[in-house]
């Protein structure tokens, strides 16, 4: 036994302060929980004044997808949660890709045999560490260390097995959902290293963990019935076992979790449907994690600051997508002007392709009138090309406008707009306020008219004014002239 290895590989291990991973196997997309896993493990490492590790579980090589990597990396970095170590930055206890460390979990899985802990199993039917299996019949586990050591001398396959107790309780305490005692009985002599050499994921996260620090371990409640193997681990090496958070499932409704081949959405696909980043983190947050009180809206540091995993639910979390537009619509709304125009400008120029129209102006009539992204162009096709409309447009019953009326204003206003000397919000607005006193009417009965006539639409962002100005005075008159035409 390497005993000096072993004790090298100890003194790396940092110590006294709060250490969190975030985990993932690069086999797809992000979908909403591992994204929430990685934000309550970052928060933890925060507010503890802690570090917060990526390491990346590709143990399982036949599930690797090409880009998950890279969409990894992105998703953290677009959601600012920055890791203090990590394949990409590195650290004291690299590497931090388990297939880099491949030759450590074979000697820790001998050292666990030499501890009693475990055992080879040659049997056929281990070849699958997912198989049924019963530790109580299988000759295996009462082979004498000599007669294993032959079955390896001559070549034999064989699989890495848990020797789990026959007999007792495994005890475990989860953050959330507190003592949990297992029967051993009911445990199976899991596989810790594979045939092919490479562990499991079960063995290979309990020595990482260990090897970097890990104090405080997020997950899926899922993992819970994997938990009591796992204390039997650490206490099989000796090593300290870290506090669980055991997180609920996030779910599509009462019955079913979120699935992408329900359809439901990953990460990139809410991004790419029109939510902006931090009310989508903002909203996950929520997802299962009470911070106390009536507010709802929290910048990453303040949820850093307040974090409590204390506060997380036992419930499963309802994964609700017009909640996630409440979110969205707010911080649209709290965005200064410049940031929502950098943001809506791509989904502007998709619908407005006329370089003279201002796109910054245009997000200004937007900005309060949007929820999600995604719905801007539908909203902006008459720029670019006034639409097809007819007359019946110009009825309005509030406005009491109608179409000899609407007739008389735009023929009205046709000579104003164009002596204007200035062509602005003021000026514009000036023009139609006169027109209506000088009328004897309200000023609705002539903005009416107009923004139909330049936009040929009932429903439009923004008002007469702010349309006008942004088509251009000419381009205004045009259509001014075009609506007179279909009023005749």
């Amino acid at each position: 036994m390497e005993l000096n290895w072993y004790d090298e590989m100890e003194a790396r291990i940092p110590k006294g302060e709060v250490r969190t991973r975030f985990a993932p196997s690069p086999t797809g997309y992000m979908h909403v929980g591992n994204l929430r896993t990685a934000l309550y493990t970052w928060l933890i490492a925060r507010h503890n004044g802690g570090k917060f590790i990526l390491r990346i579980e590709d143990t399982d090589q036949s599930r690797l997808v090409e880009g998950a990597v890279d969409v990894i990396y992105r998703t953290l970095k677009d959601c600012g949660l920055d890791h203090d170590e990590g394949p990409d930055v590195g650290g004291p206890v690299g590497p931090y890709i388990q297939t880099e460390r491949r030759g450590l979990y074979g000697k820790y899985a001998e050292l666990l045999i030499e501890k009693g802990h475990a055992y080879r199993c040659f049997c056929e039917k281990c070849e699958d560490e997912g198989e049924a299996f019963e530790k109580k019949v299988d000759p295996c586990r009462s082979l004498s260390a000599e007669e294993s050591a032959k079955a390896v001398s001559e070549g034999k396959p064989y699989v890495v097995r848990q020797r789990i107790p026959e007999d007792g309780v495994t005890v475990f305490r989860d953050e959330i959902f507190g003592e949990i005692s297992v029967e051993n009985k009911t445990l199976d002599d899991q596989v810790l290293i594979k045939r092919d050499g490479l562990p499991t994921y079960n063995f290979a996260n309990v020595v990482d963990d260990h090897l970097m620090g890990i104090t405080h371990v997020v997950r899926g409640s899922e993992y819970l019935s994997s938990s009591p193997k796992y204390n039997l681990l650490y206490e099989g090496f000796g090593w300290d076992i870290p506090k669980y958070v055991h997180c609920s499932p996030v779910m599509r409704d009462q019955h079913n979790k979120m699935s992408k081949r329900h359809g439901d959405p990953s990460y990139e696909d809410l991004i790419a449907q029109g939510y902006v980043t931090p009310a989508v983190v903002n909203y996950v947050a929520l997802l299962g994690w009470s911070p106390g009180g009536e507010r709802e809206i929290y910048s990453m540091p303040e949820m850093a600051e307040i974090f409590d995993i204390h506060g997380l639910s036992k419930s499963p979390a309802i994964f609700d997508i017009e909640k996630l537009r409440y979110f969205n619509a707010e911080y649209i709304r709290r965005m200064s002007a410049e940031e929502f125009a950098a943001v809506a400008e791509p989904y502007i120029r998709s619908a407005v392709k006329n370089p003279d129209i201002d796109s910054a102006a245009v997000a200004a009539l937007l900005q309060q009138r949007t929820e999600v992204l995604s719905e801007i162009p539908e909203k902006l096709d008459f720029f670019d090309a006034l639409p097809e409309y007819g007359t019946e447009l110009f009825v309005h019953k509030k406005s009491k406008s109608d179409t000899e009326s609407s007739l008389y204003v735009l023929e009205k206003m046709l000579p104003v707009f164009e002596a204007l000397p200035v062509w602005d919000d003021e000026s514009i607005l000036g023009a139609m306020v006169s027109l209506a006193e000088s009328e004897g009417v309200k000023n609705a009965k002539v903005m009416w008219p107009v923004r139909i006539a330049a936009a040929g639409k009932a429903v439009t962002p923004g008002g007469a004014v702010e349309i006008c100005r942004i088509l251009g005075r000419d381009e205004t008159l045009r259509r001014m002239r075009i609506a007179v035409e279909k009023l005749k």
